[in-house]
């Protein structure tokens, strides 16, 4: 299942457009805060599709009926770029446990490009939802690996990808292999080019956030 936030305008839509911008985003703070929003409206959203449980309130006045989450999900990141999304998400999943996962993408001498994976930290997520994010979606390699593997190591009932821009190939390629998996995208583009870079999208996220890096 896909859903694309920017088919209905929205201020995810503000957002998005301040991660692109090339003068706005060279202001990091601005550029991490923006990520963290998206990260909350995602948070939201998804929210309407998780399971809830009635529940009585007893407030100073009476009761109150209402419906509560059954489970917070687990939050997943792909570090370094992703952290400030999962920000986003741990401001409204407040009691959800965290997995991070470090991988990272190299081009060889020869062009061809390369997936590492250097290590996952992570609660038992046998039976859990897990929401998994990273703010671009271009290959869609790191983002199989890193899920595959959680997959089969554990007994996942949920599976969310929320992404803040994707190229259509890394979605095709994810679609392919996490059939299961449903799709949160705040905006698609068409373009990759042969160094894996989304065109327009935004750049390097991580290194708009953090620096650049060796």
């Amino acid at each position: 299942m896909l859903h694309v936030l920017a088919s209905q305008n929205s201020i995810a839509n503000h957002f998005i457009a301040e991660l692109r911008h090339a003068i706005i985003q060279q202001d990091r703070m601005r550029f991490r805060k923006n990520l963290e929003r998206i990260g909350e409206v995602f948070a939201y959203e998804i929210s309407k599709v998780l399971e809830y449980d009635a529940t009585e309130i007893e407030t100073p006045l009476g009761i109150a009926e209402t419906a509560l989450l059954s489970n917070h999900p687990v939050l997943a990141t792909i570090i370094r770029a992703g952290i400030p999304m999962h920000h986003g998400m741990l401001n409204y999943f407040d009691q959800s446990d965290s997995t991070f996962i470090a991988a990272y993408r190299k081009t060889k001498k020869s062009g061809a490009l390369e997936i590492h994976k250097e290590y996952v930290s992570t609660s038992d997520l046998t039976g859990r939802v897990v929401i998994i994010a990273d703010p671009m979606l271009a290959t869609g390699k790191s983002m199989v690996l890193a899920c595959k593997e959680l997959l089969d190591k554990y007994q996942i009932k949920q599976l969310h990808i929320a992404i803040a821009i994707a190229s259509e190939e890394g979605i095709s390629h994810v679609r392919a292999f996490l059939p299961r998996a449903r799709l949160w995208i705040g905006e698609v583009d068409s373009e990759l080019t042969s160094k894996a870079y989304i065109v327009p999208g935004l750049g390097d996220a991580g290194d708009l956030a953090y620096g650049l890096k060796e």
